[in-house]
């Protein structure tokens, strides 16, 4: 191996401290910018006077199938979780020169216009090319929405004693990719109805989190929401007081690991605590108000578990019947090692 090669960054998203050295040129003193660049937050937000404009822009890299109902999804996610409803998408599609068909042309432009239907945003632009050196089809969405500067959720407001709530279970993004991926490998590993049932979650429970998002933002006392993405719900839950500047505790026995990805988790020797995990909602909710949280999501049909709390204190861990330890970092997803 070259030395080149040896000093590259590998697969996933770059490392933490890196990143945050490679923004700091960036922090602006544009009095408009409410939330700007810094680790944890899942858009940016701008001051347009009687509201404000949330954006957030993010790819489809792992996955293959369905990437334009994908792309709309996850990008209006992270809309939610400032308190904002999703209203105009932009789109670049980069398609494999040789691969591209027609019918795969207009399959991905029908995914978009449904995914934008499901969340209510408008296609507004962007831009498709057949790109040399592709071997798969990238989409790369830009979503903006709108929120009442009153009912803006900060990524960076959650607070010491602040309850930590989980929505549906872990990790069902990770796991929807893992068997329409993989399973060639995983036939072997695990039965079909495993692999059928974890496949599925790309539509049950879903990736979407907008709709519990919305529901929680419209309450009194939810201080803080993210979107767990690449490195899963760990990381997510360290982006999520980071950026508050707090640390937290995190109860193993109430972590809601789905039994389909602890199944193919087994099976490929990963951590589902660091398995992509859009489709499960993270929020920072004071104690008062838990209990009409909890109610609220229940009351929708969306599951919903207490799972730790903010401290004051720095660290983010992990207690057990055995003690209390450091909650696992994973500074690449799990899934970035079956890509290499």
């Amino acid at each position: 191996m070259t030395e080149d090669a040896m000093s590259c960054y590998p697969t996933g998203k770059l490392p933490q401290a890196e990143l945050l050295r490679l923004l700091t040129p960036f922090q602006t003193t544009d009095p408009r910018v409410i939330l700007g660049p810094a680790l944890g937050h899942d858009a940016a937000v701008v001051d347009f006077g009687d509201r404000y404009v949330a954006t957030k822009s993010d790819p489809i890299t792992f996955a293959t199938e369905e990437i334009g109902w994908y792309v709309v999804h996850i990008n209006a996610n992270d809309i939610a979780c400032v308190g904002a409803t999703p209203c105009w998408f932009i789109a670049t599609l980069l398609l494999p020169a040789g691969k591209t068909t027609p019918a795969l042309a207009e399959q991905i432009f029908m995914q978009l216009q449904a995914a934008c239907s499901e969340v209510g945003a408008a296609l507004i632009g962007g831009h498709t090319e057949i790109t040399h050196g592709l071997d798969r089809p990238i989409a790369v969405g830009t979503m903006l929405g709108e929120v009442a500067p009153e009912r803006l959720v900060r990524s960076d407001g959650a607070c010491p004693g602040d309850r930590l709530l989980l929505t549906k279970g872990i990790a069902i993004e990770g796991s929807a990719i893992l068997a329409r991926e993989l399973a060639p490998q995983l036939r072997a590993r695990v039965t079909a109805d495993v692999l059928a049932r974890a496949a599925g979650f790309l539509h049950t429970p879903g990736i979407s989190v907008v709709r519990e998002a919305q529901l929680l933002a419209a309450l009194e006392g939810v201080h803080a929401m993210h979107d767990p993405t690449e490195g899963g719900v760990a990381t997510g839950i360290q982006e999520l007081v980071g950026a508050a500047g707090w640390g937290a505790v995190i109860e193993r026995a109430a972590l809601p690991i789905l039994p389909e990805t602890a199944a193919l988790c087994c099976a490929l020797d990963l951590n589902p605590l660091g398995l992509i995990a859009s489709g499960a909602l993270l929020a920072a909710v004071a104690p008062e108000a838990l209990p009409r949280a909890l109610e609220t999501l229940r009351a929708a049909g969306i599951p919903a578990a207490e799972i730790g709390a903010v401290t004051e204190a720095p660290g983010v861990f992990l207690r057990d019947a055995d003690g209390v330890m450091p909650l696992p970092r994973f500074d690449r997803d799990e899934l970035a090692h079956l890509f290499d």
